[in-house]
């Protein structure tokens, strides 16, 4: 396979010169362009477009790194993010994680070795700390709310809304309430926000036992009600992660033929509109987009929140 130094010596101009025809460069005359291209053309030569690419300073390779794709958080953020990279020179690469740290310190290394130019956590298990350190890299987003100044963010102002939940809840005489998270509270900014609001709202903490955690899916939620419910625990309300997953502690209540308890949803998915669950907005393809945005942007941003809507029904 023929290389630069093939091209040059064939045709007769240096290594240099060739580097400015392959790269599209001014300052090459016609001749040499001419003499140059019919080499690369009888030598079979195919540049290397990463080569080539980081010779401008690029890759146009950005990475969203996903622990899993079974949650609309996830699925809808990376909507948002290929739909705006459609219209631009832009790659997505997919990195998923798993929450492994171990595995997004090694995405992270590929953006200090400039394999991309930029890269979104749509969540991360790997600290803060670390992906500060590594922003000097390239450009770190995170979906999520940081107070970190190396970091971009775009996430879901999801406070009003849940105070508003807790607060319409309250007003309607619940006193016992189940709720449903991915992970734990040291883990997660979304059950940290979940739990504070509930006490903010409540002036009391949530039983221990009545945060179960682990529920990513309807199969999740269906699989942990009907174990509950088959060793007579009783339910008065139950806030969980999601339509799907609110869908999913539906059927377990009908399969069991137990009397529903009344049901929050989140999302604002066709499920839930279904069901007529009550629900919160949280407008996560938006959030995709504008991560996309802040990926590619030159400039300094400010964290940037989406306002979550809650919606009783």
């Amino acid at each position: 396979m023929a290389n630069i130094y093939d091209i040059a010596k064939q045709s007769g101009y240096s290594v240099a010169t060739v580097s400015r025809v392959i790269n599209g460069h001014k300052h090459v005359s016609k001749k040499a362009q001419q003499a140059i291209e019919e080499t690369m053309t009888r030598l079979e030569f195919v540049p290397n477009a990463m080569a080539r690419n980081l010779s401008f300073g690029n890759t146009y390779n950005i990475g969203v790194v996903l622990p899993h794709t079974k949650h609309p958080f996830f699925t809808e953020i990376l909507n948002g993010i290929i739909e705006r990279a459609i219209s631009t020179s832009y790659q997505i690469v997919i990195l998923p994680s798993k929450y492994d740290e171990d595995l997004e310190l090694k995405y992270l290394e590929q953006l200090r070795q400039k394999a991309i130019d930029a890269i979104i956590f749509t969540s991360h298990g790997i600290s803060l700390e670390t992906l500060a350190e590594y922003s000097e890299y390239g450009r770190i987003v995170c979906c999520e709310k940081t107070n970190r100044k190396e970091i971009l963010s775009v996430y879901p102002e999801r406070e009003g809304a849940y105070v508003e939940v807790f607060s319409w809840l309250k007003e309607k005489g619940i006193k016992q309430m189940h709720i449903l998270l991915s992970r734990s509270y040291d883990k997660s900014t979304t059950s940290q926000v979940t739990i504070d609001t509930f006490r903010k709202v409540y002036a009391e903490t949530p039983h221990k036992e009545e945060i179960i955690t682990g529920i990513i899916s309807n199969v999740d939620a269906k699989e942990a009600m009907l174990k509950r419910i088959n060793a007579g625990e009783k339910f008065e309300c139950i806030f969980s992660n999601g339509d799907d997953v609110a869908s999913g502690v539906y059927e377990a209540f009908l399969e069991s033929e137990q009397e529903m308890p009344l049901i929050i949803g989140q999302e604002n998915q066709i499920s839930g509109r279904l069901l007529g669950l009550p629900t919160v907005e949280h407008r996560f393809k938006e959030i995709g987009l504008r991560a996309f945005d802040l990926a590619v942007m030159n400039q300094p941003s400010q964290p940037e929140p989406i306002i979550s809507t809650f919606i009783p029904r």
